[in-house]
């Protein structure tokens, strides 16, 4: 059973049945910093003409969010990598918190993790510090409506462009939604009994392909690469993780390269021999050798592990990969009939 309510005594006091509410109003953001950001798919078929592919650093918890709400899976809502984060609401709207496991309120009422509410005029939603995991998702009923551009509503801090002028959402801005149709929710809410893994205390486990220039690395490069364990350094954004082992990784021969193609997930080693993950937002080219690339839904793990933790690699095969890929779609698919379904049961 994919979601739950709250008991009845958790409930806030209400005067008479639930009523319909008009989406697609605003919202006002109390607080700013340069990391909060409103992120959808991103443009992966702009890459092409040089534009990162950007979009939700955690797409399963962006979707699930969607999924509460009954929005495509894509739309757009807010990043959230800078805490406290509050957001008052100025009109009755439904919205869902997902991804890291941030304590969250509205107003006084303590929310759990992955969890769907209607806010009414003047509430408050606070998101304080995780305490796993570290991007937060706000969507909203209809998605989060600033002008798309290159099929996206993502916002690309690089380039200036898309989500709300190009840049960090700042106190005092205010958004709308896009038109939706009403969807009930009881008092309480209702979230999933089955959260978005976040990455354990001990470290993150992130399984990856051999890349083009694997085989050029050094067989003692290559063992410590897939037994080491790594640590998160500060110099992780939006673009790139940056890691630090004891043991430089090293080329068994020289190697100059030409800049060449490079996506979301490419391991890079530069000459200090210390790797960098390319995030959503990396660079579309790049010159370092390749030494591994890591599958789509353990970069979303990657995205959510905090400075300093330790992460291990483990090489699988191309079709370990697919089967990961192709389950991890069909649970989504899975979870999106059944959050349908069991709506239409609940009483509210």
């Amino acid at each position: 059973m994919p979601v739950r309510r709250l008991p009845s005594r958790t409930r806030p006091a209400a005067a008479g049945r639930h009523r319909p509410f008009r989406e697609g109003l605003m919202i006002e953001i109390l607080t700013g910093s340069s990391l909060n950001t409103i992120q959808d798919f991103g443009r992966p078929h702009a890459m092409a003409m040089g534009v990162a592919q950007g979009g939700a650093m955690d797409r399963l918890a962006l979707s699930h969010g969607n999924l509460l709400l009954g929005n495509s899976v894509d739309a757009a809502g807010i990043e959230i990598v800078f805490f406290p984060f509050r957001v008052r609401f100025h009109a009755e709207t439904s919205f869902a918190v997902t991804g890291a496991a941030c304590p969250a309120t509205l107003d006084d009422l303590k929310l759990p993790r992955d969890w769907a509410i209607i806010a009414r005029p003047g509430q408050t939603l606070t998101l304080r510090a995780p305490e796993q995991g570290a991007r937060a998702y706000l969507t909203l009923r209809g998605g989060l409506d600033v002008p798309p551009v290159l099929g996206a509503r993502s916002t690309d801090l690089k380039g200036g462009f898309g989500g709300l002028e190009g840049r960090a959402l700042q106190k005092g801005d205010r958004l709308s939604c896009l038109p939706a149709s009403t969807l009930c929710l009881p008092a309480a809410g209702y979230g999933l009994t089955r959260p978005c893994p976040l990455p354990p205390a001990d470290g993150t486990r992130i399984r990856v392909l051999p890349a083009a220039e694997h085989d050029v690395f050094t067989p003692e490069s290559l063992k410590t690469f897939h037994t080491a364990s790594w640590t998160l350094t500060p110099s992780a954004n939006r673009m790139g993780y940056r890691l630090e082992g004891q043991n430089a990784l090293k080329l068994s021969r020289p190697l100059s390269l030409f800049s060449h193609g490079i996506l979301p997930g490419t391991v890079q080693v530069p000459p200090a021999g210390q790797p960098i993950i390319q995030m959503m937002d990396a660079n579309t080219c790049g010159g370092y050798p390749k030494i591994a690339t890591v599958i789509a839904p353990d970069l979303r793990l990657l995205s959510q592990t905090v400075v300093g933790a330790p992460v291990h690699f483990e090489t699988i095969t191309r079709d370990e990969a697919v089967q990961i890929i192709r389950q991890e779609a069909a649970d989504l698919k899975r979870l999106a009939t059944e959050i349908a379904t069991l709506r239409t049961q609940l009483v509210f």
